[in-house]
């Protein structure tokens, strides 16, 4: 099972970040130990000081595909899910100056949380669902997957070109603008819609 991220796929987030709006897709992976632990805390790693949240519509894939074609895309996920990339930015920083790869900043252990999953056919449209993210019951981020640059199923299609996609394979689409640090004690709650898909605390 693999983790395959998008980057860059909503405009403010790019802005905020100062980052060029990319041709493609940016694509990078996270291994399965990146997955933090049902019921466990978020610990921030010593190795980093600036933390951030980047909360995330998932897609978890349900079949195995390559070359996938749009059209056929929706075939392959029956689950959307909602999840949180943590990213040690000033890690990031130094390797994207260098011309470096992100692993470090982005893939270490506990670095990817993974909520609750919904039907699909929960939703009237996947190409517009709201999603949010509280810290401390302050809402700092929200976004819908209307404003994608890409939206899921041109992802699949993009993905599978270059990665064979199996099942339990999971998306994660990209974070919209209000990324931030964390902090011990923070509490983080994550919602699609009004329905909570997760909660940590950071520590």
């Amino acid at each position: 099972m693999k983790l395959i991220c998008i980057g860059r796929n909503y405009t403010e987030h790019i802005k905020e970040l100062e980052n060029e709006k990319p041709k493609d897709p940016v694509v990078f992976l996270k291994p399965d130990t990146s997955i933090l632990l049902k019921k466990q805390p978020f610990f921030i790693p010593d190795f980093s000081n600036d933390v951030h949240h980047e909360v995330e519509i998932l897609v978890k894939i349900n079949k195995v595909g390559k070359h996938i074609d749009k059209k056929f895309a929706h075939k392959y996920y029956n689950e959307i899910g909602l999840g949180i990339d943590f990213t040690a930015r000033d890690l990031q920083s130094q390797l994207k100056a260098k011309g470096l790869p992100w692993e470090k900043a982005k893939a270490f252990d506990g670095a990817a949380v993974i909520g609750k999953w919904l039907p699909k056919n929960n939703f009237k449209n996947v190409d517009n669902i709201e999603f949010s993210l509280h810290k401390n019951d302050t809402i700092v981020q929200q976004g819908s997957t209307s404003l994608m640059l890409w939206k899921i199923d041109e992802l699949i299609e993009y993905v599978s070109k270059y990665f064979t996609l199996k099942i339990g394979d999971i998306i994660f689409t990209g974070t919209p603008a209000g990324v931030g640090k964390v902090i011990a004690n923070d509490k983080l709650k994550g919602y699609i819609e009004n329905q909570e898909l997760f909660s940590i605390t950071v520590k």
